[in-house]
């Protein structure tokens, strides 16, 4: 099943090689589910396939996501090998009350063993994810996340609140009154405290939930933000070439019977004037580099004037600001940052 599943990737990444019209690749990113749970001989092939079939970047960024009970010695000397030179690593707590909340299969030990491991093979460009707001986390728990991960030299954290989804095994146990709600007092208490603790200790605020030190920015997820055009491969996946959305079929077997007769399989979406403003509110105003009045202007002039309103009173809230002809979110508009965005969002284009 895996390996058809690699191949089928490996045809899509044949039939899509014209999508983004020979740009030079500058990120490549194994993500979503489990991606290192393929074998070495598994990622090799998909790795062959796209410097085959595509112009890569000299210094191209090359990330796996995983977990840290995926990632033993022998795991990352593989990864090494075959050129991956950034991991994104969902250690989540460094706390074992929290992981076994969260049901998570790793520890503590294993989480800090993963980390020293691969610094010990040479690949220290690391991020790790972190989340705070569980029921299971007092302040005091979520500073010493923080210190520990600073203490391991770890230069970009991407520190995420707990959500409760709909239709979803937590939001169900908390329905059931087996586990409790998380508190969003505290919520904004453990944010408050991750954005001071970590510009004391030299980190930059980026992303509404990413930190890096010495500018170790994610830049996969930075063109992400910039919508810069990107291809996605495998159930599921979303792509974007500037005027378009399109994303895979999420049945895994259909995928593979859509790409075992070469066919592609995507729905497609194409954006509007006002949907191409409102991502790049979405998207811009989440990063230090907000959002330029000249381009919001650009993007859709039927209904700038609307926008201006709308901005003009969230500065007047004090929740936006704008600098040298740029508009980004204050202090206080982070902590509110989904509420305000959507705030500012254009339905209707004149």
């Amino acid at each position: 099943m895996r390996s058809e599943m690699v191949s089928a990737m490996i045809t899509e990444l044949e039939l899509q090689k014209a999508y983004l019209e020979q740009a030079a690749i500058e990120t490549i990113y194994f993500g979503g589910g489990t991606p290192s749970l393929l074998t070495s001989n598994e990622l090799g092939r998909l790795l062959d396939c796209i410097h085959k079939q595509y112009k890569i970047d000299s210094q191209v960024e090359l990330t796996l996501e995983a977990n840290p009970d995926d990632l033993t010695k022998e795991k990352l000397l593989e990864c090494h090998s075959l050129g991956i030179n950034r991991l994104s690593i969902g250690v989540q707590s460094f706390h074992n009350t929290d992981l076994e909340w969260m049901n998570r299969s790793h520890d503590a030990r294993q989480a800090k063993a993963c980390i020293a491991s691969a610094y010990s093979v040479g690949i220290d460009n690391l991020s790790i994810d972190l989340i705070f707001g569980n029921p299971t986390t007092s302040r005091d728990m979520w500073e010493t996340n923080l210190l520990t991960a600073i203490e391991m030299d770890i230069k970009h954290l991407s520190c995420y609140g707990l959500t409760v989804e709909p239709q979803t095994a937590l939001k169900k146990m908390i329905d059931l009154g087996k586990v409790t709600a998380p508190d969003e007092k505290e919520n904004l208490a453990h944010f408050t405290k991750t954005m001071e603790l970590l510009s004391e200790r030299g980190y930059e605020h980026y992303e509404i939930s990413n930190y890096a030190k010495d500018s170790a920015y994610s830049r996969h997820n930075t063109n992400y933000w910039k919508k810069v055009p990107y291809l996605g491969i495998g159930p599921s996946a979303h792509s974007f070439n500037g005027l378009s959305r399109q994303w895979n079929l999420a049945h895994n077997k259909k995928y593979m019977d859509a790409l075992s007769n070469e066919e592609l399989c995507y729905e497609q979406e194409s954006l509007s004037p006002c949907d191409k403003l409102n991502e790049y509110l979405l998207t811009g105003l989440r990063t230090k580099w907000g959002c330029s009045h000249l381009q919001l202007r650009e993007l859709c002039p039927a209904v700038f004037s609307e926008l201006l309103e709308n901005l003009t009173t969230a500065m007047r809230n004090g929740t936006i600001v704008s600098i040298d002809n740029n508009y980004y979110l204050s202090p206080e508009g982070k902590l509110i940052a989904d509420s305000v965005i959507s705030d500012l969002f254009i339905t209707d284009a004149a």
